[in-house]
């Protein structure tokens, strides 16, 4: 119980003096996760709405699959990058093996099918409620998904947070492309397992402790703009009622 106690006293005594180590850990960690969420998220946004509105013969055979890549474990994705970025794989000219690159790349390819199928989940939702509507107006399948992932926008703000959530808090894959090198690719997940498999308990405990208030407040950033949203169209449903009975 006592080194128990001592090691969350040592823990809270390396966040509040501002640790070099640890808080350019918890910076690289959140960089690399901001990095392959902005790249998986420019390309799961405009994947993602296409399915939303495009029939096509093979479509639910795509979706069987990417609904299966949603289980994907995080050690498989690092698996397949380091083997196309090792000496002898198809992009190992580029030498991205065991650098920052390495794990902004595996982390895109695991937080991609997240964003596409929320996306596509979200925009196939709001197609079902406005789609004939934008049909009749002659709106084509490309139009109509720009149009829908505008007025969804708050929803897909959401999808966004979470897809951050799922970067940030991975493990295996970064691990594997990353190497864990300390000052290089060493982030708050591979930390974590490297201190405490070494004991240094009050180092693992500390990152832990960000990486929880991380996750607390993206939570409370969805829970946040759910609440805001549906109050703004709780309040527009009131106007448009009053304008009626006006």
């Amino acid at each position: 119980m006592n080194t128990f106690a001592e090691s969350f006293v040592a823990a809270w005594h390396l966040l509040v003096s501002g640790d070099a180590v640890l808080w350019s850990i918890v910076l690289r960690s959140l960089l690399v996760s901001a990095c392959a969420c902005a790249l998986s998220c420019v390309l799961g946004l405009l994947a993602g709405a296409w399915l939303g509105v495009a029939r096509f013969p093979g479509r639910g055979a795509l979706l069987t699959v990417l609904n299966t890549l949603l289980a994907l474990p995080s050690v498989v994705v690092g698996l397949v990058v380091y083997l196309l970025l090792s000496n002898s794989g198809p992009l190992g000219f580029l030498g991205w093996l065991f650098s920052f690159k390495a794990m902004v790349l595996a982390q895109s390819v695991l937080v991609l099918p997240v964003v596409t199928a929320l996306t596509r989940q979200v925009i196939e939702d709001a197609e079902r409620a406005h789609g004939e509507q934008l049909r009749s107006l002659g709106a084509r399948p490309l139009l109509r998904a720009v149009l829908l992932v505008w007025d969804e926008r708050y929803a897909l703000v959401t999808v966004l947070i979470a897809a951050f959530g799922r970067a940030v808090s991975e493990v295996g894959a970064v691990m594997v492309v990353g190497g864990n090198i300390d000052g290089f690719t060493r982030v708050m997940t591979t930390a974590i397992v490297l201190e405490t498999s070494k004991g240094d308990l009050p180092l693992a405990l500390a990152l832990g402790t960000v990486l929880l208030l991380v996750v607390l407040v993206l939570n409370l950033a969805i829970s946040l703009l759910r609440a805001w949203r549906e109050r703004a169209d709780g309040g527009a449903v009131q106007a448009a009622r009053r304008g009626a009975l006006a």
